[in-house]
Order: C-alpha cells, then sequence, then structure tokens
C-alpha cells in the first residue's frame, strides 16, 4: 500500500481516537508528520503514533507512569499507551509550543531540567541508554567535503559512544529527559512550561540534557547571552549536571562534541536530501566539527 494512504488511514483513526475523548466537532490538525512520527489534535486533546521503529513494550510503559508521577514538570500521556493498527499511540492533552519569534524561554526550560534532574529515582525507572543517534546519523553520511568533516570530529569522540565498547558504569544515575531542547516544551492548561515528548525519559547522565544548547553555543550559533541564561538559571535551581560555580564544561565537554556532531550530520544530511547548499547556521555546526578534529588531532 502506498505510503500516502497508510498515513491518510492513521491520520484518520487518530482522529477517531481524539474524537471519542470528547471533541467531536473539533477539525482535526496535523501538528507533526515527519520520522515515522504522526501527531494530530483534536480540540484540547494531542493523538500521537510513535515511530513503528522503536520498541514501546515494557520500558515504554514505565516511561509513561513515571511521566505520570512528575505532573508538576512533565505534560505527559493521559493513560497507557495504545496499539491501533500495529502501531504504538499516545493521547495527552494540548499545551502551546514555543513561539520561536517570541523571546525563548531558556530560563525556564533550565528550570524544568533542573527539577527534574533533581527528582527521586524510583527502583524501577529504565535507563536511558547509550547516544545512538550520533553513531546512527553518521553511519549514513554520504562522500563530501562536509561529511568528511563531521566523520573526522565523529572519530575524536569515545569509543562507547560510537557503539565500539560499552558505555563506562556509574555514568549519573539522575532522572533526565533524554533528548532536550526547546521543542520538547509546550505551555500546558494554565499558562505552566511542561517538558513533552517521554521516549528517552529515564535515569541518565543529566549532562546530556544540556548539551544540546551548549553544541550549540559553541557552535557560535546560540548567543553568549542566551548561553548564560540558560546556564545561569539551571545553575541557580541547583541543577547538579555541572559544578554550581566555575567551569562546566569539564561535565559537558563530551555531551557538547556529540551532539554538535549530531546537528552537523542531521544537517549535511538534509541539505543533501534537498539537493541545497549549507545555510549559515548549518555551515556553523560543520565549521564546529573541523575545530573537533583539529583540538582531537592537538590533544
Amino acid at each position: 500500500m502506498h505510503t500516502g494512504t497508510v498515513q491518510s488511514e492513521l491520520f484518520t483513526r487518530l482522529v477517531q481516537i481524539g474524537r471519542r475523548q470528547g471533541a467531536e466537532d473539533e477539525e482535526p490538525e496535523t501538528l507533526y508528520d515527519r520520522h515515522g512520527v504522526l501527531v494530530v489534535r483534536v480540540g484540547d486533546v494531542v493523538v500521537k503514533a510513535h515511530q513503528a521503529d522503536r520498541d514501546h513494550g515494557d520500558a515504554f510503559r514505565d516511561r509513561v507512569r513515571l511521566a505520570g508521577s512528575l505532573p508538576d514538570l512533565i505534560l505527559g500521556p493521559l493513560g497507557p499507551p495504545l496499539s491501533v493498527d500495529g502501531r504504538t499511540v499516545t493521547l495527552a492533552m494540548f499545551g502551546e509550543p514555543v513561539d520561536p519569534s517570541s523571546e525563548l524561554p531558556w530560563e525556564e526550560g533550565a528550570r524544568l531540567l533542573a527539577g527534574l534532574h533533581s527528582a527521586p529515582v524510583p527502583a524501577d525507572v529504565p535507563a536511558w541508554g547509550r547516544p545512538t543517534r550520533v553513531a546512527r546519523l553518521v553511519s549514513r553520511l554520504e562522500d563530501g567535503p562536509a561529511e568528511d568533516a563531521v566523520r573526522r570530529a565523529f572519530a575524536t569522540l569515545p569509543a562507547w559512544i560510537r557503539g565500539e565498547e560499552d558505555e563506562p558504569p556509574g555514568r549519573g544515575r539522575r532522572l533526565i529527559h533524554g533528548d532536550w531542547h526547546l521543542g520538547q516544551m509546550v505551555r500546558a492548561p494554565g499558562g505552566r512550561w511542561r517538558l513533552i515528548d517521554i521516549e528517552d525519559l529515564g535515569m541518565g547522565d543529566p549532562a546530556w540534557d544540556l548539551a544540546r544548547p551548549a553544541a550549540l553555543y559553541s557552535g557560535g550559533v546560540l548567543s553568549p547571552d542566551e548561553w548564560e541564561r540558560f546556564l545561569g538559571a539551571y545553575r541557580e535551581a541547583g541543577g547538579p549536571a555541572v559544578p554550581a560555580q566555575g567551569d562546566p564544561w569539564a561535565a559537558l565537554d563530551v555531551p557538547a562534541r556529540s551532539l554538535a556532531i549530531q546537528i552537523a550530520a542531521t544537517c549535511v544530511i538534509s541539505a543533501g536530501r534537498e539537493d541545497r547548499a549549507l545555510d549559515g547556521a548549518e555551515q556553523a555546526m560543520v565549521d564546529a566539527c573541523v575545530r573537533i578534529s583539529a583540538a582531537g588531532d592537538a590533544a
């Protein structure tokens, strides 16, 4: 069956599920349709079909329960996941996403992360696992100067991140989001900011939740003012990922380098798929990879 037909049928099923939640007369709206994920809004309810190629078994159900125990931090699913035509589906209340044209809520995001990282860790919480996405993206790179720059930077990462060794034991035992960026925040009913998307929620090293803004800052994409707003608010809220004072980069160096390489690989792959040149921010992340590999050669 054609992919478009499959997606159309899935959209119809998600709308039906949303309307059963009391939004019969609301016009449905597609919020997201990329990377095998389909998210549909029906009134105040969001219905999400998760990626078909990810494990949504016991560990995911544990993540759903964990999110439900943290209502002051996470706008999680309304109940256990559903199975719909072989796909895992969850429902949640709608929250207003971050408006990129307004002042970005760096401080609010930092405080949410600090709260999550400081929360008690339940005995049965699933592990976050190694950051596998960077290796997966680098393996998809084709040939070219930008691709080579990303691959050279990737070679400087620790072997456990490259998938060549087991992860060292005892690397952080805090609750972490696992894939944090500003797109993982919404204003919940009542105007309070909350985290969303719990596929990677679990126990791990909290420095990885700070890795994306740290990578964008080190690449020159995130301004020093925005970085200081974020880092300062995180520290003021007692976040444990970095020291309360002094140099944060001993904790952030490897996660930030990994995310810089991951972002650069994503940019290069997208530009190649769309047959276009890298834009300014994308080129900045490739340039960051050149600096990463140069620093690794000099070490």
